[in-house]
């Protein structure tokens, strides 16, 4: 029997528990009938300042991800969507591929992640050169990197914010945001991708698409498309880029 409010899908949503971003961000695209349940992944050192650093964050959440797992199995959720993206491009598209094994064997059920979601989404939309902005340090931008090559995709240019911390993502603000995106907006760049689930850009990305002319597809937008299509669910929605307006 389903669910009184998740009549359509129930989705349990892994996030590090320091995001602040992901669970407002779903909530605001998420079509009547479909709800989210969070399992947070514990990080206990936010620190990320270096590439050392925020290979410890990664180090942190592939510590935690089970806990985490069996947290939100608890609610009985159809379906997992990965509320964070550096793991899920880490190794390249083999890396993807273990990362997706080892969640569906600890939970039984299918997982949508923001690597599956980009390469779906540029399949779509045509893209061929990528213009790209991230949080991380450079160690992380080389595996985004190398995830969109592996795919056959060419990165033209990637703009690294190095933010300090994993809490600090989420104040990024869109100043700064507007000015990475205009850094790796060259002539030859077909798309605009934004990685980095707690880098708050849903709007500012749909805004972007009209003043550049081109898709800007933010993380947290191709992520939850990508798990409501696989669900059959089909609901056409505005205001968060042509991706969830489209297709």
């Amino acid at each position: 029997m389903p669910d009184a409010l998740g009549y359509r899908a129930k989705f349990g949503v892994l996030v590090p528990s320091t995001n602040t971003i992901v669970e407002p961000d779903f909530y605001a695209m998420a079509p009547p009938g479909v709800t989210l349940h969070v399992g947070r992944i514990f990080i206990e050192n936010p620190k990320m300042g270096d590439d050392a650093a925020f290979e410890q964050i990664m180090l942190q959440i592939r510590a935690s991800i089970a806990r985490a797992v069996a947290d939100v199995m608890s609610a009985e959720p159809d379906y997992l969507v990965m509320g964070m993206s550096s793991e899920t491009f880490w190794g390249g598209k083999k890396g993807n591929e273990e990362f997706q094994q080892r969640v569906q064997e600890l939970a039984g059920i299918p997982i949508a992640t923001g690597a599956n979601a980009c390469e779906r989404a540029f399949a779509l939309l045509g893209s061929r050169r990528l213009g790209v902005v991230t949080p991380y340090q450079p160690v992380g931008d080389a595996q985004v990197r190398r995830f969109f090559s592996e795919c056959g995709y060419e990165v033209v240019a990637l703009t690294g914010l190095r933010c300090p911390t994993a809490t600090s993502i989420a104040q990024v603000d869109e100043p700064t945001l507007r000015r990475a995106l205009l850094e790796v907006n060259r002539p030859e760049v077909d798309t605009l991708v934004q990685v980095g689930t707690n880098l708050s850009m849903l709007r500012l990305a749909d805004e972007a698409e009209r003043w550049l002319g081109k898709p800007v597809v933010a993380i947290n937008a191709a992520t939850l498309w990508y798990a409501l299509r696989k669900n059959g669910i089909t609901d056409q929605v505005s205001g968060f880029g042509r991706l969830l307006r489209e297709h």
